[in-house]
């Protein structure tokens, strides 16, 4: 077991490193000089020559690799060319709200997706409707689900809001707003902040729940068709303890991995619904990053989702070998 999460590890910081370095090409080779954009196209030739030296630009190729290095492991990302200052200071601000949604997101995918498995066991019409609603919200891009979703829940039925993660302003010391209502015992602002986050959680969770339902249905099949579960069907348990207790853990396993294979597609519809809900979030400040070309930001986001992508993967990985002994083998 350990050298099997030795290899996992290993794996993962190898693909860390390369995706490094395959941005810090992509900064080092960008047609905007980072000199110069930070100084103001006024500067004088010494103003400019000085901070090119202190920023290590006039070193090889390599030595800046790893001072690069060095500075990601010490937390610095770089300066924001718009805010003029590091852009670890400015991602304080918005990863959280990510976070909080992406989430509650992937909360929301599982459980959909799980309710659509088990519903494929069943011929109810009641159920039906419910794998109609999921197949269709699938359909329909993330950004088409957001303005319907503002249409009719907040212009004509006036269920949810439409912008914002609460009512109330100012945050607390996590900047997680549902960890900062329980730790102040803020009841109302706790649910506020819920129910500011029901409507765009739901948006990036549709697309992912139907992927999750249909690998988790075909793997309830096939697992049905073990020995060992007509076996205890046999014993007189019922069908849904049979499939309580027997099929949906051996039957997991698919879905672990699915679910890690989802997160990015989770967190790119974050950003496309952040911007439709004015949500403070990676999305909006991304946005403005592009438009302002500031390269160090979109190049520590960029690092931000794919780290956090591979580390989730990495774990799904640990636990399905922690779950089957067979993939350690494998």
């Amino acid at each position: 077991m350990l050298k099997f999460i030795a290899r996992r590890l290993l794996s993962l910081v190898i693909i860390l490193l390369v995706l490094t370095f395959l941005l810090f090409l992509m900064q080092t080779y960008s047609p905007i000089d980072p000199v110069r954009a930070i100084l103001g196209e006024k500067a004088n030739a010494a103003a400019l020559a000085a901070l090119r030296a202190k920023m290590g630009l006039d070193d090889p190729l390599y030595v800046q690799y790893f001072h690069y290095l060095g500075g990601l492991l010490h937390g610095d990302l770089g300066v924001s060319y718009r805010s003029r200052q590091p852009v670890i200071d400015d991602l304080k601000a918005f990863v959280p709200a990510t976070l909080e949604l992406g989430i509650a997101g992937m909360v929301i995918a599982v459980i959909l997706g799980v309710i659509f498995a088990l519903t494929t066991l069943s011929r109810s019409k009641p159920l039906a409707l419910f794998r109609g609603f999921i197949l269709t919200g699938a359909a329909a891009p993330t950004f088409l689900l957001g303005v319907l979703g503002v249409i009719l829940f907040y212009k004509t039925l006036g269920w949810l809001p439409a912008s914002g993660r609460s009512s109330e302003s100012g945050h607390g010391p996590t900047r997680f707003l549902l960890i900062d209502d329980i730790l102040a015992g803020n009841i109302t602002g706790f649910f506020d902040a819920i129910h500011h986050l029901i409507l765009p959680a739901l948006c990036i969770a549709i697309g992912p729940s139907l992927v999750i339902g249909r690998v988790f249905a075909s793997s309830l099949r096939s697992t049905l068709d073990y020995d060992y579960v007509r076996t205890a069907q046999a014993k007189g348990l019922t069908g849904s303890q049979v499939v309580g207790r027997h099929v949906i853990r051996n039957a997991s396993s698919p879905v672990l991995s699915l679910v890690g294979l989802q997160i990015g597609a989770m967190f790119a519809g974050a950003l496309v619904v952040e911007n439709i809900f004015s949500w403070p979030g990676l999305g909006l400040y991304m946005s403005g990053a592009i438009g302002a070309s500031d390269f160090p930001a979109i190049s520590a986001i960029t690092l931000i989702l794919g780290a956090g992508y591979i580390l989730v993967n990495a774990a799904v990985d640990i636990l399905q070998g922690v779950i089957d002994p067979r993939l350690r083998v494998a």
